[in-house]
């Protein structure tokens, strides 16, 4: 098996070589901004995130730290720090995973299903619960704005 550098560097230029716009941070291969489109047929289709990444020294051992940097209105999103809360990468991650199955299924799967019963943000949860049509309106106003302010 690979060492966890080698492993980190391959699975950096496939998700560099695939339709993501990736920067580099202080030209190291350990933390790095992917611009991430909402998924089609979601609230969120319209929208561009960045999403900031950090590997870990033991990665794919352990799960890389994903954060949005632009606000988004989201259950499973902390409004105010960009945290997520999403099972595979904070619990079930594994060494099988990764950086194109975090921006292919993972967070588009987060965006297409959130969780309301798990928030990070309980106004998110509760709009959505309560009135799904209000919950979609606010999540589509918000990153038309989230887009442009970066």
């Amino acid at each position: 098996m690979s060492s966890p550098s080698k492993r980190r560097e391959m699975d950096l230029m496939k998700l560099m070589m695939s339709d993501y716009k990736v920067e580099l941070i202080n030209d190291g291969m350990q933390e790095f901004y992917v611009h991430f489109n909402g998924p089609n047929e979601s609230p969120y289709h319209g929208g561009v995130w960045r999403i900031k990444v950090e590997l870990p020294d033991a990665y794919p051992y352990r799960s890389p730290s994903i954060g949005f940097v632009n606000k988004i209105y989201h259950p499973n999103v902390d409004e105010m720090s960009g945290s997520v809360c999403l099972d595979v990468i904070n619990q079930t991650w594994s060494p099988m995973f990764d950086l194109v199955n975090v921006f292919e299924v993972f967070i588009p799967q987060l965006l297409l299903y959130p969780n309301p019963s798990d928030p990070l943000n309980g106004e998110a949860a509760a709009l959505m619960m309560r009135d799904k049509p209000a919950y979609e309106l606010r999540v589509k106003g918000s990153h038309f704005f989230s887009c442009f302010s970066d």
